[in-house]
């Protein structure tokens, strides 16, 4: 009795009918909206491609063509765009091929020949990505430009460079920035290879076994300006294969670039005092006067880690799930890659911003270098070199040295002397090194110009490799160019064909 009154009260409320209240509003509502907002553009590309394949195909004469083409033209996107999901229909699919009905007759069903939704809104859902894709490819060129000046500019920019959060050996501001550069390159690469996998049509495949009609699959990757066809039908709407690698090569990015921004917080740092934000993105205290808060660092780091966050949802989201068309990885799921593009896309243009003002303190970095004992890695290698001792022995020989040095004191105070005294009982004979060999062994300059070897921190050895990185970046911008204008070559033509349904 209980439950047949409880079972009243949730069918006044959720209604008996498909879809029910809750579900419209959990399910249906942000669906929709996702869809407006992305979707509505890629919708009527396909329609007129489609329309066009199955006119030339001969699956509609041109009549029927003509008649479904002019309904397709008097679609008002932009109320699409702006509409509310008021429940009349499932989606916006629906909402749309209603209407179609509505201006062209019921012939506007043929529409629907040899396709379903399973294999158009795998191919929407593709179009979304690779067009997001390509936009925050070209936001993370601009910022791999950026650090090309800021190496450029700090090839003599001498710091300490560190292992296990320890100081190691000198390098250059500019090597550590053309090894992030160098990262950013390998992001960029993933990126492209996950846009290949992405830009694939699935057109055709219709619900998952193609279709009886002699559509052509070809045809339609052509004109919606996808690079191939998935061939097998099933493949086509089953596989989330595309959106696992976009997570991925994201998430790679993410946690990469995180790890340079905290280096840049802790360099910002008044104790450590490397470089300085510009006034635009720090912040003052609201009690302290003296605060500057580095918080488009802060922001930056807090959002790759919300990236790996949404990443890791998509992630989830498929795993276990059958190989085969599902709710799983659709309109439940896509949101979550959208605004972890868009949130890197972002991330990328603020840093672009934040670098290219950032001030490097380079006296203070190169007196820390000059009085720390980073630089005796090449104290041991001189002696190998003019003494003829091990390295082994010439590493043992400087690490007694440097314990005759308080904890308090510089490099300064390894004298000459010491080493000699320490040379003199451990190998039983003098120096060979002269004074002058010594200074240069522990001078940070000196340790920097003699690394010269391809990967070293040496000015001429850095400008080749910036140099060539030149040659690297041209081609990325080249090929994120054509990528983006055999799209625009495509819905330009789609939009011009229109007209022919006009006449």
């Amino acid at each position: 009795m209980m439950k047949s009154h409880f079972r009243k009260l949730i069918e006044m409320k959720e209604g008996t009918k498909f879809p029910s209240l809750t579900y419209k509003k959990v399910i249906l509502e942000p669906a929709y909206n996702g869809a407006k907002e992305n979707f509505v553009d890629y919708m009527m590309q396909i329609n007129i491609a489609h329309l066009m394949m199955l006119e030339e195909q001969g699956l509609v004469t041109q009549l029927e063509a003509q008649k479904i083409g002019k309904a397709i033209t008097e679609i008002d996107k932009e109320f699409y765009k702006k509409s509310s999901y008021d429940g009349t229909y499932e989606d916006l699919f629906f909402r749309i091929e209603h209407e179609l009905i509505e201006k062209a007759g019921d012939i506007a069903g043929n529409l629907h020949i040899a396709r379903s939704r399973n294999d158009m809104g795998i191919a929407i859902y593709r179009m979304t990505i690779r067009k997001k894709l390509l936009m925050m490819m070209e936001r993370l060129l601009t910022f791999q430009r950026v650090l090309h000046f800021l190496a450029n500019e700090h090839l003599d920019t001498i710091m300490i460079g560190y292992t296990h959060t320890q100081q190691a050996q000198p390098t250059t501001f500019a090597h550590y920035v053309k090894g992030l550069m160098d990262q950013l390159e390998r992001d960029t690469k993933r990126l492209q290879a996950a846009f290949e996998t992405v830009n694939r049509s699935s057109m055709g495949a219709a619900a998952l076994t193609t279709s009886g009609f002699e559509v052509n699959r070809d045809r339609m990757c052509a004109l919606l300006a996808f690079d191939d066809v998935i061939e097998n039908a099933w493949d086509s709407v089953a596989s989330a294969d595309y959106l696992m690698e976009v997570a991925t090569a994201i998430q790679v990015a993410s946690l990469n670039l995180g790890r340079s921004i905290q280096d840049f917080l802790t360099w910002v740092t008044h104790e450590y005092n490397a470089i300085q934000i510009a006034d635009p993105y720090v912040q003052v205290s609201s009690i302290m006067p003296q605060k500057r808060n580095p918080v488009a660092l802060e922001h930056s780091r807090a959002l790759l880690s919300a990236i790996v966050g949404d990443t890791n949802t998509v992630l989830t989201m498929i795993h276990n799930t059958p190989f085969g068309d599902i709710n799983d990885t659709e309109d439940d799921l896509q949101p979550y890659l959208w605004q972890s593009i868009d949130k890197l896309a972002d991330i990328y243009e603020l840093l672009t911003a934040v670098f290219a003002t950032m001030k490097v303190n380079k006296v203070v970095l190169e007196k820390r270098a000059r009085d720390s004992f980073a630089n005796v890695t090449e104290l041991a290698d001189t002696l190998v070199r003019v003494e003829k001792l091990s390295f082994r022995q010439a590493h043992h020989l400087v690490s007694t040295s440097i314990q005759k040095i308080t904890p308090d004191q510089k490099l300064s105070d390894l004298t000459y002397e010491i080493l000699q005294e320490e040379f003199i009982r451990l190998v039983k004979r003098p120096l060979k090194l002269s004074r002058k060999q010594f200074e240069e062994a522990v001078c940070p300059r000196n340790f920097i110009q003699v690394r010269k070897i391809k990967g070293g921190p040496a000015p001429g050895t850095m400008i080749a490799s910036l140099n060539a990185f030149e040659g690297r970046f041209e081609k990325t911008k080249h090929w994120i160019k054509c990528k983006q204008e055999k799209i625009e070559e495509q819905e330009g033509y789609l939009d011009s064909y229109c007209e022919n349904w006009l006449e």
